[in-house]
């Protein structure tokens, strides 16, 4: 597998089936080699190509967090205590703490932009205290999101 911090090379025809995937990831090869006048074998050897190159990084269903109870969208602003790796070391606990579903380390006076999805305000209280319990958590702010205008994880190539 390629090294993930390096980029690759991306041709017109690996863009259009990046594209594709990202639309539909159960889009037919050959619906692909329609668009991009590859064969479905040459199609299919390209998917395996970014695939071990470590551009696709996964298959997945896309599930509207509303439509399974996860009601309460969150941002918490957390401040770290200062020490070696701390970034790494802080940033691994929250991840793994459920209902976090993006740590993000930040440069400025804030330390990490956690985003959260919950179900009720006691499960987001729980999410929460778990991360404020972690010693090197210095401080947290926590924000309500009251409406969910634009969320797309779609990389635009």
């Amino acid at each position: 597998m390629a090294d993930k911090d390096v980029s690759v090379s991306l041709d017109k025809n690996d863009k259009i089936i990046l594209k594709m995937l990202q639309e539909d990831c159960n889009v037919s090869l050959k619906k692909i080699g329609e668009k991009t006048g590859l064969s479905s074998s040459t199609v299919h050897y390209r998917v395996n190509r970014l695939i071990e190159e470590g551009v696709i990084t996964g298959f997945k269903a896309s599930v509207d967090p509303l439509k399974v109870g996860k009601e309460i969208l969150a941002i918490s602003l957390v401040t770290g205590r200062y020490g070696p790796e701390y970034s790494r070391k802080i940033g691994e606990r929250i991840a793994k703490i459920p209902g976090v579903w993006a740590v993000y380390f930040l440069l400025g006076n804030i330390d990490f932009a956690v985003l959260l999805r919950a179900s009720s305000r006691e499960e987001l209280k729980n999410i929460v205290d778990s991360f404020i319990k972690i010693d090197e958590v210095e401080r947290s702010n926590t924000y309500l999101i009251l409406d969910r205008i634009k969320e797309d994880a779609t990389v635009h190539i």
